[in-house]
Formats: structure tokens, sequence, C-alpha cells
């Protein structure tokens, strides 16, 4: 349970970040345990949040990197993470990203089409490297989740397609020599709640699996990405993922072979719950139908609920009032500047604190300068 020193608060500028660093280490814990009690290798997806303090958590408990960018790879680098543990993803690798990651010495490429490994290749014969990769191949499994974070369907842009994996590896025996081809990749969705459809990937891996062992192919790497989901109504309550559930499904259901490594690419799990978005009501605006609380900070500082309609649980840390019904919304000049609609909240004035909690992840690391506006500070708990 995050606790929120209001009184230290109240001397700072508003909006910033606050980031509960013994939550993030309780939460790092536990992945670490389940990480060890089944010999599994996590990474943290470094898009969910890039703030060097929470950075400097993980590397210390072991965790390696997911990127999905040039300058992500850089960060990750930057931040003293091995590159024996990074993994570098994404669909548009830039040629400099490629070299990058080769120079490097990065752990693995996730490709994610032909096109890609053909460039990859030629690349790595110039400067004389050969690239390991893993195919990211797309399993067309529903997440049962937004359709805009949903990544394993066909209709997606993401990944392989069944259909044209026997050609991409018969070109990679062929003619792609500077490739070594290490593993497969899978990554379904983010904030997937029904810990079924990880259940459905398990047996779709099992069987794309056989197809590789039918064909001699030996793998050493089985990534089956993250998207593991949180509880965004109740922060609090539930702090922490259901991660025992979580890596529990792919022990029972997952077939690996002996000498393989099951990789994870868990982000908002683990730090969505430990980072909440503090604001200042700046006035307090009565309609005919409604109130509108609205605050100092916009839509740059968290775009979740303008970009997905996202929920995020809303509190008034200052006031003990009875409660009553607010729009929160920002002063960024767009109608979608809005944190929640209805959301109770204690009796609101000019100058309460509020809480957007549940903003760890897609939060910072997703904000802007729209407006002009400045990018928040960040604090951390003492």
């Amino acid at each position: 349970m995050t606790i929120f020193p209001t009184e230290r608060f109240a001397q700072m500028q508003t909006p910033f970040y606050y980031y509960d660093i013994d939550l993030l280490r309780q939460t790092l814990g536990v992945v670490a345990q389940q990480q060890q009690k089944y010999g599994y290798r996590v990474h943290f997806a470094l898009k969910a949040n890039a703030n060097p303090r929470l950075l400097s958590e993980m590397r210390d408990m072991g965790l390696g990197v997911d990127c999905v960018s040039g300058q992500e790879v850089e960060c990750a680098l930057q931040n003293g993470f091995d590159a024996k543990k990074i993994v570098f993803a994404g669909v548009g690798k830039a040629d400099w990203e490629i070299r990058l990651g080769l120079e490097a010495g990065i752990e693995c490429f996730n490709v994610e089409s032909l096109p890609e490994l053909e460039v990859m290749n030629d690349i790595a014969q110039q400067m004389g490297k050969t690239a390991d990769v893993a195919l990211r191949i797309n399993p067309n499994v529903d997440a049962h989740t937004h359709q805009y974070i949903t990544t394993g369907l066909e209709e997606n842009k993401f990944g392989i397609g069944l259909w044209e994996v026997e050609s991409i590896v018969n070109a990679i025996r062929t003619r792609l020599h500077n490739i070594n081809l290490i593993g497969i990749h899978f990554h379904i969705g983010s904030q997937i709640t029904d810990l079924g459809a990880f259940q459905t990937l398990c047996g779709r891996v099992n069987e794309i699996q056989k197809w590789f062992e039918q064909n001699k192919i030996r793998l050493t790497v089985i990534n089956v990405g993250g998207g593991l989901g949180i509880d965004y109504e109740h922060p609090d309550e539930k702090p922490l993922a259901d991660f025992e559930d979580y890596f529990a499904i792919f022990n029972r259901h997952l077939e690996l072979r002996d000498g393989q490594e099951l990789h994870f690419e868990l982000g908002r799990a683990i730090v969505a719950q430990c980072g909440s978005l503090i604001t200042k009501v700046l006035y307090v605006k009565e309609g005919q139908k409604k109130k509108f609380a609205i605050v100092d900070a916009g839509m740059n500082d968290l775009i979740r609920p303008a970009l997905y309609h996202a929920y995020h649980k809303i509190e008034n840390i200052s006031s003990a009032a009875e409660a009553e019904k607010y729009d929160v919304v920002g002063p960024v000049c767009e109608s979608s500047d809005c944190f929640g609609k209805e959301a109770v909240l204690n009796k609101t004035q000019r100058g309460d604190l509020i809480a957007i909690r549940s903003a760890g992840a897609y939060g910072e690391v997703m904000s802007s300068r729209y407006n002009l506006r400045k990018i928040a500070d960040t604090y951390f708990s003492l």
C-alpha cells in the first residue's frame, strides 16, 4: 500500500511523478523469487518506464532488458545493464539500430520479417559479425484486451505469420549465412487479465516447437513476451500482479526441451503500481449537470486515458470530507484531456492534491511537451 506524504507534497511544484521504491523492491523480490524457482529469465520491458532510479533497482536485482528502439538499447547500456542481457525487438529497426546492437554484442534480436532478416544479414556481413536472432512468430492468439494493445492476431502488424515460417527458415539455412537462429519469440498483447490467454499461447508454442524439431532445428531460447495485467481499480488492495499464477501456467503447460531457456518481457506488471501522478486542483467548476475538478496535470503527463480511454483510480489525498463526483480534467487545449469522468473524490477545492494511481507504466515515459508544457519532475519515497 502506498502512503502519500502529503505535507511534503504540499511544498513541491506540481505536477510530478511519485515512485514508491519500497513497493518496487517488493515487486522485484517476488519476480526474482519466481525467476529462481523455475530457472526462467525476465527482461524488463524498457518501454514501460526508463527512469534511471527505477532501472538501477532492476539491474541490481539481475533483470535483463527488452528494448524496442536503438535509443532504448543505448539507455540500457548507459544504465549499466550487461549487453548479454539485452534483447532488441520491434517491427521497424533502422540500419543504425541494427549496427548498434551488433557492435554492442547484445543477446538477441527479435526479428519480425524476412526483409528485416535480409538487411540484418547484409549489415552483419559488412561488420564481420553474426547476428543471434529469435523469430517473432504471430501465434494468432486473442489476448482479450484493448484493440490498440493486442499484438498476437493475424490482423496486427507484429510478427511473422505461421504460414511463412518455413520459407524464412529455409532462407536462413541457404543464404543468410550471418544469421544465427537461436530461438522463437511471441507477444500477444498488454494488460492481459485473463490468464487463460497465456495457457492458449503455451499450446500454440508447443505445436510450433514440434515443427522445428521435425525439421531438425534446435532452439535454445523460447521467449513468450509479457503482457501480464494489473488491477487499476484496486491499487492498494492488489499492489502486486498475479506473478505466481502467471509463471505457474507456463511451468504447467509449456513443454520446454533440455537446454532451453524460457524468457519473459514484463513491463507494466513490474512498475505500474509503484508510480502515481500527483497534481493540484486549480479550480472547481460547476456546470448544470456535473462538476469539473480542473487540475494542473494534463494529457501530456499521462496520455493513457486520452489514448485508450484507460481507467486510473483518482484520489483526493488532501481532503477527508464527504465524497462527491467530478470529471477530473487538465488544462491542455483538447477535449480528450480528461483523466476520469464522474470520479468519486472527497469534496474537492482549489489547492487540493490529487493522486492519479498506477501511473508507473506508460506515464513518465510517454510524456510530451504538447502545448509547450514542461516535463514533470520525479520524486521518490524516502
